[in-house]
């Protein structure tokens, strides 16, 4: 059986998030995972959970743009879409260790997120 890559597992992660299914996502997650999002960092798996879960259900579709690995991290680009953006790029930066993502960088706009006309 061959062992999965860095890559593999940040795209079997990704694939999930983005099709909603956070619970699949959460099991390549390590439970010390330290996620940095835009203005906090976001310590521990139940935190990062539930800062994906609050996001996932207005994702409405995701064009990727570019993958790239130095062996233990993974960097992702891609188009999140959702009701009030279509344009707006985030990358996510992955640090994976013994098969489970150990730190997550997450860029995004958070205004352009924000729900239409900026209320």
């Amino acid at each position: 059986m061959t062992q999965r890559t860095a890559l593999d597992i940040v795209r079997c992660y990704h694939q999930a998030w983005t099709r909603g299914d956070v619970e699949e996502a959460m099991t390549y997650v390590d439970d010390d995972v330290i996620a940095r999002v835009p203005g906090k960092d976001l310590p521990g798996k139940a935190a990062y959970q539930a800062f994906i879960a609050g996001f996932a259900p207005n994702l409405t579709g995701v064009a990727d743009i570019a993958e790239f690995t130095d062996g233990q991290r993974v960097a992702l680009f891609y188009y999140p879409h959702t009701a009030s953006a279509s344009t707006a790029p985030a990358a996510e930066c992955f640090t994976v260790r013994n098969g489970q993502i150990v730190e997550n960088v997450l860029v995004f706009d958070r205004l352009s997120f924000g729900p239409p006309g900026g209320n």
